[in-house]
């Protein structure tokens, strides 16, 4: 019976291999992919507290909101208004952002000297959002001096002098406190190699200058050492502050993951986003084990710019970068692709581009691409 219907089965198979239905099965199981299996009540439109923020802010938060809209994303933001000369955060934003857990803020201009504290610190300080992430990258299109950039920041939040602990001594003596604690020290470099893990990263790097401040320095190594060693699988090494900036400009290709102190976080950061194409195009974001806060990566300097808020040609490519990433914080990783994609492609085709970028396009106009580009 069986040598009976081989000739037979053999047929039908050659007929089907040949059949449309067949190529239709082919290609839908080549280009789908199981990405992300929802739980129930995952897909239900989720609260974002909104800080516009100053200056250009109101502009490229209104950016993100029309993207948003027409990709009926599954958020709905609750806005407030908070400005940098604020004393403290208002108590009810900081209730959204406790209630809703995610927040999505445009750049707080923080005065320059003076007894005005940076509101930017406090939402930090208050949310325990002890993780600064920022990712800087090479965008096809966008020319830059150096090729194959893709360099993420992982700075410590909440201590170290960037905190602003200060006090004047006596008149004419100011004493700046630089507070490391192993506790600190310990989960930033652990978040730092989870995300490299995680992330299918090859090498995290700690930035320090342990040669002159043995003690604080010292003790956030020792941290990232320890840690190092319950992740075998993720090169580990170390560089000296300044030897890391002349590196960064030289050889920024050689860098994977960073892990820094707070201070450095920054200024490290910020040399990465110049290298790999600007501020205005580089994502980031701040996270703690219960809160996040998304916002443009690198340093928003041009907040204030008066020029480019009455023309109204705000770059909002970095808060729709930083907008991808909050949205699969959300686990809504397809909304994410969509509008990461539709970004790439706007910078790819060069022909929407912010006056930082070459260009002289407007707010407006970036973000009608970007929407018309949405797959």
């Amino acid at each position: 019976m069986a040598k009976r219907t081989l000739p037979f089965l053999k047929h039908l198979l050659k007929s089907s291999s040949s059949s449309p239905s067949r190529g239709f099965s082919h290609s839908l199981t080549s280009t789908r992919s199981v990405t992300y299996m929802p739980r129930p009540g995952d897909g239900t439109p989720r609260a974002v507290t909104l800080i516009p923020g100053d200056g250009i802010g109101p502009l490229v938060t209104g950016a993100v909101e029309q993207v948003m809209d027409a990709m009926h994303a599954p958020v709905y933001f609750e806005r407030y208004d908070v400005h940098g000369d604020m004393k403290t955060v208002p108590p009810e934003v900081m209730e959204s952002i406790r209630k809703n857990k995610v927040c999505l803020k445009g750049g707080l201009k923080t005065p320059v000297g003076g007894g005005v504290s940076s509101l930017n610190v406090q939402l930090r300080k208050e949310l325990d959002l002890y993780a600064s992430l920022v990712h800087c990258f090479n965008l096809q299109g966008l020319p830059t001096r150096h090729e194959n950039v893709d360099i993420v920041v992982i700075r410590e939040n909440t201590e170290g002098e960037y905190s602003g602990l200060e006090h004047e001594v006596v008149p004419g003596v100011v004493e700046s406190l630089k507070v490391m604690t192993k506790f600190c020290s310990e989960r930033i470099a652990k978040y730092a190699f989870e995300y490299a893990y995680l992330n299918n990263r090859k090498a995290v790097t700690a930035v320090h200058k342990a040669n002159i401040m043995k003690l604080a320095d010292g003790l956030f190594l020792e941290s990232c050492r320890e840690i190092a060693s319950k992740y075998p699988g993720i090169k580990y090494s170390e560089i000296i502050v300044d030897n890391c900036c002349m590196q960064l400009v030289s050889r920024p290709e050689q860098f994977d993951v960073m892990v820094t102190p707070n201070l450095y976080g920054n200024l490290v950061a910020n040399t990465a986003a110049g290298i790999a194409g600007g501020t205005g195009v580089m994502p980031g974001g701040n996270v703690g084990a219960d809160h996040a806060v998304f916002e443009q990566g690198a340093s928003a300097g041009n907040v204030g710019n008066e020029k480019i808020l009455e023309q109204k040609k705000a770059n909002p490519v970095a808060l729709f970068l930083s907008s991808a990433m909050m949205l699969r914080h959300l686990q809504f990783p397809s909304f994410a692709d969509r509008l990461e994609t539709s970004v790439k492609r706007v910078i790819a085709e060069g022909k929407y581009m912010t006056k930082d970028l070459g260009g002289d396009c407007t707010t407006q106009e970036i973000t009608d691409a970007v929407i018309a580009n949405l797959d």
